[in-house]
């Protein structure tokens, strides 16, 4: 999160606008992801969903150079080649949190979310002035405070990943990436999470592109809803436009039904199985 001065004193936020085009990989020779778009605004969440295999996690790691693509082209702001950026400087702009990081050993929660500042450090690792209040701010607003002297090695799955996200929230970039966040987390802190990505958004102008496979959780945070299928990009806007039960239905080859919460006016959906259908007899065009 890159932090402008205005002329008041007062400080405002500024994320970066990330896009992609023309994004193929391949592996073993054979393309998993296929001529793929995606534009990531500032102040805006992008949610990446579609059924296992789709592409999802291979097209966010390889915006966030990861993953060495076969074919692509990728803009920061509008006027700069995000390919030839030196990792330091385009660390410096985009964090990504992924799957499945391992559980490390002999360290404490804080040194760990420090590791996000490795992009502002001289070469010993000094010469970061701004550490300390980044790491502490990353701590708070993803309430693992107090457990900043722990042992990293003690948590539970969910506080590990709250912990990573820490650590990329640390790194104060203007693109932020996510891989499946809500992984090993509980309810409470499922809900929290994507109440953090809304805050970033909204009152710190981040760009976030996450990947979710729970579609409820993608209508509910997300600006904009990117479906994927067989690697391509199938459908790509407003939630409401995107999942509809047709093209979900087609998607995830079984039945779909979408309707709108009437507490909260969310798109809500649900796939419908053989005892479902039997029961409820649900039309896939409701």
């Amino acid at each position: 999160m890159h932090v402008v001065e205005k002329a008041t004193g007062a400080t405002r936020p500024q994320g970066h606008e990330l896009s992609a085009a023309g994004v193929t990989v391949a592996y073993d020779g054979v393309d998993v992801v296929h001529d793929a778009s995606l534009t990531l605004l500032p102040g805006e969440v992008t949610a990446l969903v579609g059924p296992n295999g789709s592409g999802k996690s291979t097209l966010l790691r390889t915006i966030a150079r990861l993953q060495r693509p076969r074919t692509a082209t990728l803009v920061i702001d509008g006027d700069t080649d995000g390919l030839a950026l030196s990792p330091r400087e385009f660390s410096r702009r985009v964090a990504l949190l992924t799957q499945g990081r391992p559980t490390p050993s002999g360290l404490t929660v804080r040194d760990l979310v420090a590791f996000g500042r490795y992009p502002y450090r001289g070469r010993w690792g000094r010469d970061d002035p701004g550490g300390r209040a980044a790491v502490d701010r990353a701590l708070a607003l993803t309430g693992v405070t107090e457990l900043a002297d722990r042992g990293a090695e003690h948590l539970s799955g969910g506080q590990l990943q709250r912990v990573w996200l820490a650590g990329c929230l640390a790194q104060e970039t203007g693109v932020l990436l996510l891989d499946e966040p809500t992984t090993y987390l509980d309810l409470r802190y499922q809900v929290e999470l994507l109440d953090l990505m809304r805050d970033l958004a909204d009152d710190h102008g981040i760009a976030v592109g996450v990947v979710l496979h729970d579609l409820d959780q993608a209508a509910a945070v997300a600006d904009r809803i990117v479906l994927l299928h067989a690697g391509r990009v199938i459908a790509d806007g407003d939630p409401a436009d995107v999942l509809t039960p047709q093209r979900l239905t087609d998607t995830y080859g079984i039945r779909v039904h979408v309707e709108t919460d009437p507490l909260t006016g969310i798109l809500r959906t649900r796939a419908v199985g053989r005892h479902h259908a039997r029961s409820e007899r649900l039309s896939p065009t409701s």
